[in-house]
């Protein structure tokens, strides 16, 4: 299976995948230890739909492919560029498990090697709803990874901070242009 999947229909005509129902649209954002990308990711899209009034048709959550952090708290630079941002955060770590993949919409990796390790744990029926978050940025081109911040400095924080806004702002109008909204 290829690294990244069809982006978005905004991006290439191609849907994302997108189950139906009448119910929440259920996400889970994956980074590598579930204390700096995929939290910031799941507190942004929660802060942005709760702005646009659509916070009661999403179900939010992140995980990690590691098990290193399960119980801990975000990283402290990554609450701390929330905090700067106004998003609100509440996070504890933990990591993601088969059944997981299941009672999921979308499962969105911040990189190649979570999404590999991702579809690894998929069946056929799951591999599908796996994409890169990146999918959803518009200025994303070619790249489709969220960098890990975790050994780097402040700057990586706020680096991560804007593609993952700009990440979940393409996934609202993603999902209001699938009518999931």
């Amino acid at each position: 299976m290829a690294d990244s999947p069809h982006p978005p229909a905004s991006a290439a005509g191609h849907a994302a995948p997108v189950a139906g129902g009448g119910g929440p649209v259920r996400v889970c954002f994956v980074c590598l230890g579930n204390i700096c990308r995929s939290p910031t990711a799941a507190a942004v899209l929660a802060h942005l739909a709760a702005e646009q009034g659509v916070g009661d048709r999403l179900a939010i959550e992140s995980a990690g492919t590691g098990d290193w952090h399960v119980g801990g708290p975000a990283d402290p630079r990554a609450a701390a560029e929330l905090r700067r941002r106004g998003v609100p955060l509440d996070h504890v770590a933990r990591q993601i498990l088969r059944d997981d993949l299941a009672r999921h919409d979308l499962i969105l990796g911040m990189d190649r090697q979570n999404l590999a390790a991702l579809r690894a744990m998929a069946d056929e029926a799951t591999a599908a709803r796996i994409m890169p978050l990146r999918a959803f940025d518009p200025e994303a081109g070619d790249d489709r990874d969220v960098p890990d911040p975790y050994h780097g400095g402040p700057d990586g924080f706020r680096d991560v901070f804007d593609m993952v806004q700009r990440s979940c702002r393409g996934l609202l109008d993603h999902l209001r242009a699938a009518g999931r909204l």
